[in-house]
């Protein structure tokens, strides 16, 4: 660790905080069983019903994060307002509900960076690097903070909804657990079970969680939810009877499978792991799956455009031939996805695709990649040292202790387009190739570049997440490299989708049933 927890600021919420909010925790019998969809689907149904709801998860392990800005975190050294990371799934979640994201809906974020260890980020800030047996040690004493601010978003809402990590019946962690049942019984919560039946083996998911919780466990829960659920679900029936028979957990209903989960950002990696293939809609961008591949959300405006073909290139495929353009997304350890792209030949493929005259566009760490070495002289991304970048920008890139996090709402002077998203890395990028930026973010004088382009205009990186997010910017970097835009509204689709998959659940669930088991 860079920083010991004694380290991190850490100011308790008053003892007199009131608990206002009813609570309750949806569960899971494993990992992506569709946790973080339903909870963001209840946070807008009941926000919809005129409820103040906030999304809480303690714990949470994904390299995909979003910013948040709150005014109880101590201002910089210069004044200016400090911002935090979190889950992206409890930002989703947060717009679900209406609300600006904080740092209190995910006060403890894993990033993974190697097999073992992961960036541990404590209320927003980074503590530093862990392995996972050390972490698994040190949990304990970061219960206090997961606990005041759980406290404070139930002093602030209505209804708190709770997303557990994981099965919450991995009892060989149950002595070190900050997120599932011993917050359930730190924080005297209620316990929804969600079970995903698309998978399989639901029944003896469910069943078998309830053998494996102690008495005091089992008798928190108040139901199970069947998720994912597809055909005649009379057939299924009887195998709800004989989990209730089995467990005495009542039935809380079925949610179908929702069509337009495609359209939400996912959380997880596993999501990458689909196949996918050109549709020969137009332009052909590949995106190699590295190993830490971080904010990947960030390609999902292109991959919805209607004139466009977006592939994540699985390790052992190579980059075809038919790209037009090669996308190098974020990633939580950039040397180590260097040396991923060698090892599958796809420096190769990145290196004779711009010689062909083919397009490649770096994004954060894989801006970081295209230029001549990244250096991390504090091991702080993994072993101490330096590695050779694809040399296709002239520049330089040193990983840092001080992380940049900042959201943005500028015009791109470039294109004179308007560009929202944010920055959130490690590392300070020198060089002459700074010289040809991509971008040039604000107004006037003040107007700042960002980024690179290679003399030849075919090759250009940044550190700018959520870039083509914005729409007049996507469509004029669409004409740029050759295709045709659309009038695709990105941030209308996404609050669409949440549209509908609130009133999925409304039509699913019984919510005024499941409101009254919170307490």
């Amino acid at each position: 660790m860079t920083q010991s927890l004694a380290d991190v600021v850490f100011t308790p919420a008053p003892a007199d905080l009131p608990k206002r909010a009813r609570t309750l925790m949806i569960q899971g019998t494993a990992s992506d069983v569709g946790k973080s969809m339903v909870v963001a689907a209840l946070c807008r149904a009941y926000t919809r019903r005129g409820l103040k709801v906030l999304p809480y998860k303690a714990q949470n392990m994904s390299n995909n994060a979003a910013v948040a800005s709150d005014s109880d975190l101590p201002p910089g050294p210069d004044g200016e307002m400090i911002r935090g990371e979190i889950g992206r799934a409890q930002a989703l979640q947060a717009r679900a509900c209406k609300v600006p994201p904080s740092i209190h809906m995910n006060p403890v974020l894993l990033k993974p960076q190697t097999d073992i260890g992961s960036q541990v980020v404590l209320r927003g800030r980074v503590l530093g690097n862990c392995p996972a047996r050390i972490y698994h040690k040190m949990r304990h004493a970061l219960m206090p903070a997961v606990l005041d601010s759980l406290r404070r978003l139930q002093a602030e809402a209505d209804l708190v909804i709770v997303e557990g990590a994981g099965s919450g019946a991995e009892v060989y962690l149950r002595s070190s657990d900050i997120t599932n049942m011993r917050l359930a019984e730190s924080a005297d919560l209620p316990v929804a079970i969600l079970s995903d039946i698309d998978r399989g083996g639901t029944m003896a998911a469910i069943v078998g969680s309830h053998a494996l919780l102690s008495e005091a466990d089992r008798a928190r829960v108040v139901g199970y939810i069947i998720n994912k659920f597809r055909g005649d679900f009379s057939l299924f029936e009887p195998g709800c009877r004989t989990i209730t028979e089995a467990t005495g957990w009542p039935f809380l209903g079925v949610i179908r499978w929702f069509d337009r989960a495609d359209r939400l950002p996912a959380e997880d990696s596993l999501a990458l792991e689909r196949p996918a293939e050109f549709g020969g809609r137009g332009l052909n961008i590949a995106v190699p799956r590295l190993s830490r591949i971080a904010n990947f959300d960030d390609l999902d405006p292109l991959a919805a455009e209607p004139g466009v073909a977006l592939k994540f290139v699985q390790p052992g495929n190579p980059i075809p031939a038919d790209t037009d353009v090669i996308i190098l997304p974020g990633s939580k350890a950039t040397r180590t996805d260097l040396n991923v792209l060698r090892k599958e030949g796809w420096d190769i493929d990145i290196l004779a695709h711009v010689r062909h005259g083919g397009r490649v566009v770096g994004l954060c760490a894989g801006f970081q990649m295209l230029g001549k070495v990244v250096r991390d002289p504090q091991g702080l991304e993994g072993p101490a040292g330096e590695t050779e970048g694809l040399g296709l920008l002239d520049v330089e890139t040193e990983i840092t202790t001080d992380k940049r996090l900042v959201d943005l709402d500028v015009t791109d002077q470039i294109s004179g387009q308007r560009v929202t998203g944010y920055e959130m890395h490690m590392g300070r990028t020198t060089g002459p190739g700074l010289e040809r930026p991509w971008l040039m973010l604000g107004d006037g004088a003040s107007a700042r570049p960002e980024g690179a382009v290679s003399a030849d205009g075919r090759v250009t990186g940044a550190y700018v997440h959520g870039l083509f997010g914005s729409d007049a910017f996507r469509a004029h970097w669409l004409t740029t490299v050759g295709a045709e835009a659309s009038a695709l509204d990105f941030e209308a689709r996404t609050e669409a989708a949440l549209e509908a998959l609130a009133d999925h659940v409304e039509a699913n669930l019984d919510l005024d049933a499941l409101l009254k088991l919170a307490r």
